[in-house]
């Protein structure tokens, strides 16, 4: 006599109700291969590489299949080791195909200053990792704005956008403009329905380009955080823009010790 077998929905439902329980999850995947995929749904839920020993390390683990299909938030802490074969057919970038939450951080000392082409090219594979991504996070970056845009304007369906010491080393050179064209728009490039959060020395070249994205943005959320009295005009600009879906404003202006802030309902 055979034996009994669960059906497939239960099992689902036990898998499910040990998602945040991660040895109990790797356990789980030593009963029967048919309980693999919907385990990995959750154990790979969220990857986090913080440095090249990481991403080593993953292409060597899964040199065939990839479980970066399950994954729906991804953080790189070591983007400039990311090379442009990681994005061709069978790279590592291929398979996180599903992600919907992308962080990139790291240090603010990342190689290139505006003067250096590396700055403008190392974040090139990660263009469009995922068709699906709404929310990306970018920290201590000192890049020019024009080839950060370039970066968004790959997720069409962004809508939170999230920028930490933006600029701080070179923000006293350059002004409105990095001196690098804009992006070119894609048809379908987003109009951020969701939040945008800055905390940087000069907002100036960020709003810069978010102004000048055709079709507009419809932020519902803002929290922007300044050091220069500078920026009060470039703020006073976005909050504009959003003012007819804005419906929680954040605003600290250090050096004028102004701090702003208005909670739905806003209008």
């Amino acid at each position: 006599m055979s034996s009994p077998r669960l059906p497939a929905e239960l099992l689902d439902h036990i898998v499910d109700h040990l998602h945040d329980t991660e040895d109990a999850l790797r356990n789980c995947c030593l009963v029967s291969k048919s309980w693999i995929p919907r385990t990995r749904k959750h154990l790979f839920a969220e990857v986090q590489f913080g440095g090249p020993e990481d991403l080593d390390a993953w292409e060597e683990t899964f040199p065939v299949t990839s479980p970066g299909r399950y994954t729906k938030t991804l953080t790189i802490d070591c983007p400039e080791v990311v090379t442009a074969a990681d994005a061709q057919i069978g790279g590592w970038i291929e398979s996180f195909s599903h992600v919907v939450h992308l962080e990139l951080g790291g240090s603010s000392q990342l190689p290139g200053t505006y003067e250096d082409d590396e700055s403008a090219t190392f974040l090139v594979p990660l263009r469009g990792l995922s068709p699906f991504v709404k929310s990306l996070d970018i920290d201590c970056y000192s890049l020019p704005p024009s080839r950060i845009f370039d970066l968004i304007l790959s997720f069409p369906l962004l809508e939170d956008l999230a920028m930490t010491n933006y600029g701080y080393v070179l923000i006293n050179k350059y002004d409105d403009s990095d001196g690098l064209p804009i992006a070119a728009q894609p048809p379908n490039h987003p109009v951020f329905t969701g939040s945008f959060k800055v905390v940087t020395i000069g907002l100036a070249p960020i709003t810069h380009q978010l102004l000048s994205l055709l079709g507009g943005i419809h932020f519902r959320k803002l929290a922007l955080t300044s050091e220069r009295g500078e920026d009060i005009s470039s703020i006073t600009a976005l909050v504009e823009k959003c003012s007819h879906t804005l419906e929680s404003l954040d605003i600290t202006c250090d050096p004028l010790g102004a701090s702003i802030r208005r909670v739905h309902p806003y209008r």
